[in-house]
C-alpha cells in the first residue's frame, strides 16, 4: 500500500511540479530540519544526527547527479555544485565533531533555495565554500 501511495503521490508530483519545485520542497523541508535542531538547546542526539544525515544524503543525491553524463547543467556550474557538496560534507562532519555550527549548513541550503526560487539576489554570495 505505501509503495503504491508512493507511486501515485510521484505520478502527482511529475505532472504538477517542475524539478526546481520538487528541489526547492527537499531543500525546504530539510532546512527547516535542521533549523529546527538548531533551535533547541539541548536537541535530543538522534534527532540532530538525523537532520544532519538527512541534508548529506540530499548534498549525496544532487552530487551524483551532477556527475551524471548526462547532465546538462553548464559544466562549471556542476563542479561548483559537486565542490559545495564536498564543503557540505566538511562542515557537517565538523559539526557532529562538535567544531562548527549547523548554521553553516543551513545558510549554504538557503542560499540554493534562493537560486532554485529565482532569487538571483540571494544566492551563493555569502557562503564560503
Amino acid at each position: 500500500m505505501h509503495n503504491l501511495a508512493r507511486k501515485a503521490y510521484g505520478d502527482v508530483t511529475s505532472r504538477t511540479a517542475t524539478d526546481k519545485q520538487i528541489e526547492y520542497a527537499l531543500f525546504s523541508e530539510i532546512t527547516n530540519a535542521l533549523k529546527d535542531v538548531a533551535a533547541q538547546d539541548m536537541p535530543p542526539p538522534a534527532i540532530w544526527a538525523e537532520a544532519i544525515d538527512r541534508n548529506l544524503q540530499l548534498w549525496l543525491a544532487l552530487s551524483i547527479d551532477l556527475l551524471n553524463p548526462s547532465n546538462q547543467f553548464d559544466p562549471q556550474l556542476r563542479i561548483g555544485l559537486i565542490n559545495l557538496g564536498e564543503t557540505v560534507r566538511r562542515i557537517s562532519h565538523r559539526v557532529l565533531a562538535g567544531e562548527a555550527e549547523l548554521d553553516e549548513l543551513i545558510d549554504i541550503n538557503e542560499a540554493i533555495m534562493a537560486g532554485l526560487s529565482g532569487d538571483p539576489g540571494s544566492g551563493l554570495a555569502g557562503v564560503a565554500a
